[in-house]
Order: structure tokens, then C-alpha cells, then sequence
């Protein structure tokens, strides 16, 4: 995988906090909480909607507007999953979309699987031309958090869970088991975007490429499976279209929009996704004529 240098500040990072998952796992097994079991749950899913909701749907693709309390939260939950700040993230993000599969994306799933799942974190990564999130910039918000970003990293996925894990009675737990086992498996299930679902799953909407629809890292990562339809309609709010998809995001985003926290919900018309399926449709008869 060419000759890219090793980033030592995430590897190390990364091997420590496996470490620390598994002393969560064992602190769990001897030391049962139900307190922080729940906590724990409760941190997956608000630092998941986060990404989902915030890093990607609102700051990479701007598919809605929200009100800055909760770009707020989407940031400090964001900052909590360690993913990067979010200005670095859209970067990322946005140039995976315009060279997916190609040398230049950064999580490209042609140099392999565990490439694409964590291998590209691993190593450093050629500087991105800023003028791709210019838009982003222009957030006071967003410049905070990318700007102190370790502060709101340290507040949302070390303090706040040993604050919480204090209260109910085992502040080891709040750091072990909502802070860092939390946070390995949260990395894995956003990560299962970039591996799995550009493996495993169908392509209704586009075969160009090599994103898939799948509903099992849907339900890993609240609604983000259905990478086929995302890649092919990056500009729709929804991920999982139809009312049985498993979009928990997408419920969210229409909810706030109801008492005015979100509004502006782009949709792409029912017209434009028929006409995507007819078009994978004859291609696949020619194909298989």
C-alpha cells in the first residue's frame, strides 16, 4: 500500500484504547452495573447520531440546517466518537465521494478491506486543500471545535462519562466502560461503513461504484447502511428510504423538524430515484442478454 508514513499519534491511540475496551469488558464482568451498562448505551447512540446526524448529513453533505444548540451537541458527541473535528472529517468525507474508489480517496476500498475499515487511520494522510470546506469555515462552532478540538474530545468521551459514571457509583466504569468500550466499538461500527457496506449488499440505484445498500451496518451505525442510494443521492437528508428501512437519523432529522430545531430537509424526487433503478435495471438485461 505504497510508501506512506506511519502516523504514530493514532496507532499508539488506537492500541491503547483496544486495551482499555477490553480492561472494560473484564471491570464489567466482575463488576455488573446496570447503571453503566445503560450509560453506556445511551453514549453509543449520542455520539452516533452525532456522526450520522451531524458529521455527516449536516456538515459533510448539507442536506438540512439546524439551530447551534444542536450543532453543538453533534460536536461535542462527534468530538467524543475521536473521529477528528469535524472540519477534518467533511474533508475526508468529501473527497471520498468525489474519487470513490480511486487512488485519491482516502478510504479506498480497492486497497482492501481492513484498508478501508481502519488500516488508512493508521497512516498519515496527504494535506487536504482546505478550500473543500470553506463552507464549514464560515461556522463559528465548527472553527471552535476544530480549533480545540482535543478539549472537546477530552469533555464529551473522558469527563462527562466519569462525571456520569460517579453518579451512579462507579466512576472506573464511567471511564472504562462508557468512555473507551463504548468508544472502540462505536469506532468499528462507523468504520463497517467504509469496509462492509462498500462489500456487502445490493446496488438499485448505481453500479459505477462499489457502495452497496446493506441493513446490516444500517443497524450498526443508525440508518447509514444504505451506502448504494447515499452514494448515488448524497444530497437527500434520508439514507434508508422506505418506511421499513431502518433509518433511526433520518426519523430524528424529520422530528426536530417538527418543533423548528432542523428545517430546509432536502429530498431528491420519487422521479429521480425511479429513473436511477430503470437505469441499473437495463443495464443489468443488456448485460445479461
Amino acid at each position: 500500500m505504497d510508501q506512506k508514513r506511519l502516523d504514530w499519534t493514532n496507532t499508539l491511540f488506537l492500541a491503547f484504547s483496544h486495551l482499555m475496551a477490553v480492561a472494560g469488558i473484564v471491570w464489567l464482568s466482575l463488576h455488573w452495573n446496570w447503571s453503566i451498562a445503560l450509560l453506556a448505551m445511551l453514549w453509543f447512540a449520542l455520539c452516533g447520531l452525532s456522526i450520522t446526524g451531524g458529521y455527516h448529513r449536516l456538515f459533510s453533505h448539507p442536506t438540512y440546517k439546524a439551530i447551534a444548540p444542536l450543532r453543538a451537541f453533534y460536536l461535542l458527541f462527534g468530538a467524543a466518537s475521536v473521529q477528528n473535528s469535524a472540519l477534518k472529517w467533511s474533508a475526508d468525507h468529501r473527497i471520498h465521494h468525489k474519487y470513490t474508489d480511486k487512488e485519491e480517496d482516502p478510504y479506498n476500498i480497492r486497497k482492501g478491506f481492513w484498508w478501508a475499515h481502519i488500516g488508512w487511520v493508521l497512516f498519515q494522510t496527504p494535506k487536504i486543500e482546505q478550500s473543500i470546506v470553506d463552507d464549514l469555515e464560515k461556522d463559528a462552532l465548527v472553527r471552535n471545535q476544530n480549533r480545540f478540538y482535543v478539549l472537546w474530545a477530552l469533555m464529551g468521551g473522558v469527563i462527562l462519562p466519569l462525571v456520569a459514571g460517579a453518579l451512579a457509583g462507579d466512576w472506573i466504569g464511567g471511564l472504562l466502560v462508557v468512555g473507551f468500550l463504548r468508544l472502540v466499538v462505536q469506532w468499528h461500527a462507523t468504520f463497517s461503513i467504509n469496509s462492509v457496506a462498500h462489500c456487502v449488499g445490493t446496488q438499485p440505484y448505481d453500479t459505477s461504484g462499489s457502495p452497496r445498500d446493506s441493513w446490516i451496518t444500517a443497524i450498526l451505525t443508525l440508518g447509514e447502511g444504505y451506502h448504494n442510494f447515499h452514494h448515488r443521492f448524497a444530497g437527500d437528508y434520508r439514507n434508508g428510504i422506505r418506511w421499513f428501512h431502518l433509518d433511526p437519523t433520518k426519523w430524528f432529522v424529520w422530528s426536530m423538524s417538527k418543533v423548528g430545531v432542523t428545517r430546509d430537509l432536502r429530498k431528491v424526487s420519487e422521479e429521480a430515484i425511479q429513473r436511477a433503478k430503470e437505469s441499473v435495471q437495463k443495464q443489468r438485461a443488456v448485460r445479461d442478454a
